[in-house]
């Protein structure tokens, strides 16, 4: 997804998000979407993904903005904590064989 659109924040009620706080941890994260959580009506909270907490708290320099558009192109951007530590697993188990 280019970074210029930017999906809807999902709205839920304090009940929901205490009660469901590991799915909707899922959701912000795998569909990179802010979460807002409201307490009697009135918004109080929003959840970020660290990406996305990252990217307001710091700008990224220009190298990584590079980076980031490359991983994007490959598709490399989408995938899980599991995937990645999955695949750095792996390529260290070919380094030790060697």
């Amino acid at each position: 997804m280019p970074r210029t659109q930017k999906k809807a924040s999902i709205v839920v009620s304090a009940l929901r998000a205490r009660t469901s706080f590991g799915t909707l941890l899922r959701q912000v994260e795998d569909e990179r979407r802010s979460l807002v959580i409201e307490k009697r009506g009135t918004p109080r909270a929003v959840l970020l993904s660290i990406r996305d907490y990252v990217r307001l708290a710091a700008p990224e320099p220009e190298v990584l903005k590079i980076i980031g558009e490359e991983s994007e192109a490959k598709g490399t951007d989408r995938f899980s904590s599991q995937q990645i530590d999955s695949i750095i697993k792996a390529t260290r188990a070919k380094k030790t064989k060697r």
